[in-house]
């Protein structure tokens, strides 16, 4: 059975829903019956994201939406537009990500406008969109896309790497808030992709490379462990097993209870300790 929020006629609105895994939820929701608003920066993208939806399901139930997610006057617009067009919202998903590359005294400019998307982003469409989400008194989600990289912070991407942490954290404090809201029917759940192929990650690829999984297969997953009630869903690929995430995450969260150097995994005192834990020595 699907999440019961996920029923027909029922109203999704995907942040990043032009592309990617964004995308591919708003099909998966479609296909499912619901009503549908994909929003995006980019207008062209959005068009032809619409046009693809409609041939799922019909274009009365396809809306599309500009958006600048880090600013939060946008993402109000974004929130009454729905409310005008479908009624409301049931499922929110904040998905809209950038990923430009990032060094820790590169351009300012740069930090702020990562942060903006993919954390304010996040924390703007759940702190608008949620307080009439409650009051419609319907069972609810709202799902954001976090990323590994969010828990086990490697090196080489700062900017993004603080983003995602603050998503992490925000969305474990929302799931907090929403349990403990009197009559709240709403839960909050963490989207953690393994290697999708998007063109966030396909960096100049035009085929899929074989460890990745594609958007479809990263939306079914999430569905199942929608289903099973995950907060926390830890998502997979062709390469790396949850078994070897979870080595991964205890041995970042050891950095600090073993009182060991930060990224210890990438340590050289540290990475053959590392090698031999993941397997299990």
């Amino acid at each position: 059975m699907p999440h019961p929020a996920m029923v027909k006629d029922n109203v999704a609105v995907i942040t990043g829903g032009a592309s990617g895994i964004g995308f591919a939820a708003a099909a998966a929701f479609a296909r499912a019956g619901m009503k549908v608003c994909i929003a995006d920066v980019d207008q062209e993208r959005l068009a032809d994201a619409a046009t693809k939806l409609s041939s799922i399901t019909s274009a009365t139930k396809v809306m599309t939406f500009a958006v600048d997610v880090g600013r939060a006057e946008s993402v109000m617009e974004l929130e009454r537009a729905v409310g005008a067009h479908f009624g409301g919202t049931d499922l929110l998903m904040n998905n809209a990500g950038i990923q430009p590359g990032s060094t820790l005294f590169g351009e300012p400019d740069n930090w702020q406008r990562i942060i903006a998307v993919n954390m304010w982003g996040i924390i703007n469409g759940s702190r608008i969109f949620a307080p009439d989400m409650i009051a419609r008194g319907k069972c609810g989600l709202i799902i954001n896309t976090g990323s590994k990289q969010g828990i086990t912070t490697p090196p080489g991407d700062p900017a993004y790497n603080v983003s995602k942490a603050g998503v992490k954290a925000f969305t474990e404090a929302l799931q907090h808030e929403l349990r403990n809201t009197k009559d709240c029917r709403i839960t909050a759940h963490l989207l953690i992709p393994g290697f999708v192929f998007t063109g966030l990650t396909a960096k100049g690829r035009t085929e899929k490379p074989a460890g990745a999984w594609t958007p479809e297969q990263t939306i079914d997953f999430m569905l199942a462990r929608l289903e099973a009630g995950d907060f926390y869903i830890l998502c997979p690929d062709n390469d790396v097993p949850r078994t070897l995430d979870e080595k991964r995450m205890e041995w970042a969260a050891g950095d600090i209870i073993e009182n060991r150097p930060p990224l210890s995994r990438w340590h050289p005192d540290y990475a053959d300790a590392f090698k031999k834990y993941a397997e299990g020595e």
